[in-house]
């Protein structure tokens, strides 16, 4: 490692901060905690068919199992998410999104794509310098 690399770390760390703060603060004007909108996200865009299971959701949110109970819990008391008991494992809880959690979804969505076409060129730089850095043919 030498000052080169040092600087581009702390230069991406710092990029990935603001977009960090950014969906923070989007959240919030949302009338949502950045966990609240990353479940929602996490529902929809990691499950296959729109549920999945509170387990999932706390792999997903590197959360522990009793977390995502209560974020969930959250998410249905605001009419965000909807949950139903497995029909052949009644252990099992499955968490959707309701019309309201798919439209507050969508619009966060939207704000969120545009942030990260704003700042996608200089990541996508960043991210090649690291890949140029480490390549075989400048022997480092």
């Amino acid at each position: 490692m030498n000052a080169v690399d040092f600087h581009a770390l702390a230069q991406f760390r710092r990029e990935l901060r603001k977009f960090l703060a950014f969906s923070e603060k989007a959240a919030t004007a949302a009338g949502l905690t950045g966990h609240q909108h990353q479940a929602l996200l996490a529902i929809r865009g990691l499950s296959e068919h729109g549920e999945m299971s509170v387990g999932e959701l706390a792999d997903a949110l590197l959360l522990r199992h009793h977390s995502a109970v209560e974020l969930v819990d959250r998410l249905v008391r605001l009419g965000l998410a909807a949950r139903a008991v497995d029909a052949t494992d009644a252990r099992r809880v499955w968490v959707r999104l309701t019309p309201a959690g798919e439209e507050k979804l969508q619009g966060l969505s939207t704000a969120h794509m545009q942030e990260l076409a704003a700042i996608g060129p200089a990541l996508t730089g960043m991210l090649r310098r690291f890949e140029d850095a480490r390549s075989p043919v400048t022997g480092k």
